[in-house]
């Protein structure tokens, strides 16, 4: 079993910042790929930003300059949502993914966070 757990969401100010964790845990040989999605009431999950096994980033236009993505040094199966210059339309659920190999060799499947609330306001 694999578990992805958010944290650190919560109601800021324009302007504010706030950071987001993601911790995967249970039977994990390896987490490649880990991202952060949002949704908002009536729209598609949107991806807002991911990073490889490597570190490698990209970034939806929208965040670009605003939010970085990090993983843990100490363990790469924890992930970071640094958003700053936070604005109103960044609110939304914030949810994690991840890419987990469970065994080597095996398969790689996509497990998903039960999200965190991120509120801006103006």
């Amino acid at each position: 079993q694999v578990r992805l757990v958010e944290s650190g969401g919560g109601l800021v100010q324009a302007g504010g910042s706030l950071r987001l964790s993601c911790a995967a845990s249970g039977s994990i040989f390896s987490a490649n790929a880990m991202r952060w999605y949002r949704q908002t009431p009536g729209k598609q999950r949107e991806l807002v930003a991911a990073i490889s096994s490597g570190g490698s980033t990209n970034y939806a236009d929208s965040v670009k300059g605003r939010f970085t993505i990090s993983r843990d040094n100490a363990n790469k199966n924890t992930v970071y949502l640094q958003m700053s210059s936070l604005k109103p339309e960044d609110t939304a659920v914030y949810y994690c993914n991840a890419d987990v190999r469970r065994s080597s060799p095996g398969v790689t499947y996509s497990y998903w966070g039960q999200g965190t609330q991120v509120t801006v306001s103006s």
